[in-house]
C-alpha cells in the first residue's frame, strides 16, 4: 500500500508538554504553569517544569528525528517565551531557541510545521479575561506577527491554533484543562474569540507577505465522527448535539462563514452576543490547508437510554454520553480505537466542507509502555493501531480526499496535560528521571513505513 511521492510523514509535539525550562531565558508564566501547580488539577500534581527537558536536549532530539527518517516535525511555539506577558516587544532569547530548532530541522532535511498556539496562553492575558476577551484575539495577532517575521523565511507550514474545541470546552467549560473554568457561556465566548484570533492571525501573516514564496497557512481542529448508538430518537438527538459541539461549531464558521443554525441551543448560555460585524468574514478567510487531529469516534446515547455498553465520556453540558461499541478495543486512555472513523471523517470533510489539502496533524494512542529486562519497549498495540489508521487514511485518499501528510502523536512520551506523566503516547520512551530516550518498537516500524513510503501486506 504505497503513498504518493512527497507525502509528509512526521511526528508532533507541543511546547509545554516537552520543553521544560519554564523559568529560563525570559519565559513568562503560562496558564498551564498556574493550573498544573494548583493542587488537585493534574495526576499526582505533575507539572511541565522539566517535562522532557527538550529545551536543553534539542540537538539530541533532532538527531533522533533524523535517525528515524522523519520527513516533517510539527511543534508549537510557547507564547510566553516570545512575549512573557502576552504583549509588547519580543523576547529575543525565546525567538533564538525556535530559530535553532527550525534551522536544525532544515539541516537534517526535516520539514518544520509550526503551531502558533497549543494552549500555553500567557497568564497575564488570562488575568484580563483570557479567551473570553476580544483583547486576547487581538494580542494573538500581534504575537503571530512577531513569530512570522522571525521565522517565515524558513518555515513553510503555519498552523494558527491547535484544537480550539479543547482550549474552549475543557479549559473554560468543564474545568479539566487550564485555566480551569466551568461555565458554558465562557466556553462559547472562548470558542468565538479563538476563531477570531485565527482569522486575525491569518490577516496579519498575509499582510506581511510570503518570504518563503510557498508558505502555507492553516488551522488544526480536533474532530470526531459522531453516530447515535441506536435509532431511538433520543439517541439521534443526543448525537446531533455532540456533533454540533465537537465539529460543526468550528467547521461551519471556518468554511461557511456562519455558526450552525442549531447553535441556538446555546441561547440559555447567553447566545452569540459577542459576535461583531465582520468577525465571521475574518474567521472564514480561505486557508491553504486544514489540520485534522483524530483520536476517536463518538458513539452517543441519551443519558436516559438503558444500555449495557461501557460509557466513555460524559458530555454533561450536552446531556449526552458516549459509549464503547461492543467488541471495540480501547486505549490506555479508555478511548475507542476505530480506524474506520478516520476514513469517515476525512471523506465527510472533503464532501461537505472543503477540497483543500488535508493533513492528519495528530493521531496516536496511549499504551502502558515499559522497558523490559532486555532494555526494549515492545509496543505492538501502537504498531497495530497506527497500521490500521494509515490504511484508513489511504482508503480516504482512494475516495478522493487530498491528504498530504500524517503527523503521529507523539515523537516523545511527555506531559499529558491533566493526566500528568501517567500516559505514554510517544514513539520514543522517555525515562523522566534520567531523561534517557529509548526508541520503541513502533519507532522502528514507523521508520520502515517512511523509508518505503507505504505499508506492507497485513497478512504477512
Amino acid at each position: 500500500m504505497d503513498f504518493p511521492e512527497g507525502f509528509l510523514w512526521g511526528t508532533a509535539t507541543a511546547s509545554y508538554q516537552i520543553e521544560g525550562a519554564v523559568h529560563e531565558d525570559g519565559r513568562g508564566t503560562s496558564i498551564w504553569d498556574t493550573f498544573s501547580h494548583t493542587p488537585g488539577k493534574t495526576y499526582h500534581g505533575d507539572t511541565g517544569d522539566i517535562a522532557c527537558d527538550h529545551y536543553h536536549r534539542l540537538e539530541q532530539d533532532l538527531d533522533l528525528m533524523a535517525d528515524l527518517g522523519l520527513r516533517a516535525y510539527r511543534f508549537s511555539v510557547a507564547w510566553p517565551r516570545i512575549q512573557p506577558d502576552g504583549v509588547g516587544a519580543a523576547n529575543q532569547k525565546g525567538l533564538d531557541f525556535y530559530r535553532r530548532l527550525v534551522d536544525g530541522l532544515r539541516r537534517r532535511d526535516i520539514e518544520p510545521m509550526l503551531t502558533l498556539y497549543h494552549w500555553d496562553l500567557p497568564q497575564a492575558l488570562e488575568d484580563r479575561g483570557g479567551w473570553t476577551s476580544r483583547e486576547t484575539s487581538e494580542r494573538f495577532a500581534e504575537y503571530t506577527g512577531i513569530v512570522y517575521e522571525a521565522l517565515s523565511d524558513t518555515v513553510s507550514y503555519w498552523i494558527t491554533l491547535n484544537e480550539p474545541w479543547v482550549a474552549a470546552w475543557l479549559g473554560y467549560g468543564l474545568g479539566l484543562h487550564a485555566p480551569g473554568k466551568k461555565d458554558v457561556g465562557d466556553a462559547l465566548s472562548a470558542t468565538h474569540h479563538l476563531l477570531l484570533g485565527h482569522g486575525l492571525a491569518l490577516e496579519r501573516m498575509r499582510e506581511m507577505g510570503n518570504p518563503g514564496d510557498d508558505n502555507r497557512l492553516g488551522v488544526t481542529l480536533s474532530l470526531s465522527p459522531v453516530r447515535p448508538a441506536t435509532e431511538d430518537p433520543a439517541d439521534v438527538e443526543a448525537a446531533r448535539r455532540v456533533d454540533l459541539n465537537a465539529n460543526r461549531l468550528y467547521l461551519d464558521p471556518l468554511f461557511r462563514g456562519s455558526y450552525p443554525e442549531d447553535a441556538e441551543d446555546y441561547r440559555e448560555a447567553g447566545g452569540f452576543g459577542f459576535v461583531r460585524d465582520g468577525d465571521l468574514e475574518k474567521i472564514s478567510a480561505p486557508v491553504d490547508f486544514l489540520g485534522v487531529n483524530y483520536y476517536m469516534r463518538h458513539t452517543v446515547v441519551d443519558p436516559g437510554t438503558k444500555t449495557d455498553l461501557q460509557p466513555a465520556m460524559n458530555f454533561r453540558d450536552l446531556n449526552a454520553v458516549t459509549v464503547i461499541p461492543a467488541g471495540v478495543e480501547t486505549t490506555a486512555m479508555g478511548w475507542p480505537a476505530e480506524a474506520d472513523g478516520l476514513t469517515d471523517l476525512l471523506v465527510r470533510l472533503h464532501e461537505e466542507y472543503t477540497q483543500i489539502p488535508l493533513y492528519v496533524t495528530e493521531n496516536g494512542r496511549a499504551v502502558h509502555d515499559y522497558v523490559d529486562p532486555g532494555g526494549e519497549v515492545k509496543d505492538e498495540e501502537r504498531v497495530s493501531y497506527l497500521d490500521a489508521h494509515f490504511r484508513a487514511a489511504r482508503e480516504a485518499m482512494d475516495l478522493g480526499v487530498d491528504l498530504r501528510g500524517y503527523m503521529v502523536w507523539s515523537f516523545l512520551d511527555n506531559f499529558e496535560w491533566g493526566e500528568g506523566y501517567s500516559m505514554r503516547f510517544g514513539l520514543v520512551f522517555v525515562d523522566y528521571g534520567t531523561q534517557k530516550r529509548i526508541p520503541k518498537a513502533s519507532a522502528r516500524w514507523y521508520s520502515g513505513v517512511i523509508r518505503r513510503n507505504g505499508l506492507g501486506d497485513p497478512s504477512r
